[in-house]
């Protein structure tokens, strides 16, 4: 299978960045950035310089109560 049949079929996840979460929260995208480094919050995506969160974590999160979500670094 080529790499391009494998992209085409490889459902698409939907990404957020920090200014959609702080928008959503109705926070700062600097408190978001807080939460992440501290592990208060789903672990982001790198993607080169690009942080973004896949937004289902972030709906199972807020809809668990935002606790505590502990990194593995």
């Amino acid at each position: 299978m080529s790499l391009r049949a494998e992209i085409s079929t490889t459902p698409s996840l939907a990404l957020v960045t920090a200014d959609d979460l702080a928008k959503q929260l109705s926070c700062s995208p600097r408190h978001v950035r807080r939460l992440s480094d501290r592990g208060a919050m789903p672990t982001p995506i790198r993607l080169g310089g690009l942080v973004r969160w896949e937004r289902s974590a972030i709906e199972r999160w807020i809809a668990s109560g935002c606790p505590v979500v502990a990194h593995i670094r």
